[in-house]
């Protein structure tokens, strides 16, 4: 059986990459070889550039920011990942964070987490998370 904490921890995760599933979508519209060239030329500010426009679609202005990092994946005969560096940050919670794209796939593993004001309980932290999340987001026009 799962500890609190990993279960706690997966509950995050879960809730990030709904969060900013859209993004993953936009990110994955990026030829491949880009990320490749970019990552092993430590091209960080195209990076950046890319990650501030997929992000700027659908969250605010500074929620979502690239972090100055990411590998790549590559292996004969395998399915590409490219592993981006990602900092999510909004209503005082703050999480580092690395998404791994895959050519039908995402996932998030968040490396860090912190709160302005640190909640009591780990389902207070995943509230506050899932409050963050959905203020961040664009909301569509009435």
């Amino acid at each position: 059986m799962l500890d609190i904490k990993k279960r706690s921890a997966m509950t995050r995760e879960r809730l990030l990459a709904e969060g900013i599933k859209e993004v993953a979508a936009e990110l994955r519209l990026v030829d491949v070889v880009d990320y490749v060239a970019f990552l092993r030329l430590e091209r960080y500010g195209n990076l950046d550039d890319i990650v501030t426009s997929s992000a700027e679609l659908y969250l605010k202005p500074g929620v979502l920011r690239f972090a100055d990092g990411g590998e790549v994946r590559l292996k004969w005969g395998e399915v590409p990942i490219i592993v981006l560096a990602l900092e999510f940050r909004h209503l005082g919670v703050t999480a580092q964070l690395r998404l791994e794209l895959g050519a039908t796939t995402a996932a998030v593993d968040i490396a860090y987490i912190s709160y302005d004001e640190p909640p009591g309980s780990t389902d207070a932290e995943s509230a506050l998370l899932q409050h963050a999340i959905e203020d961040a987001h664009l909301k569509a026009p009435a």
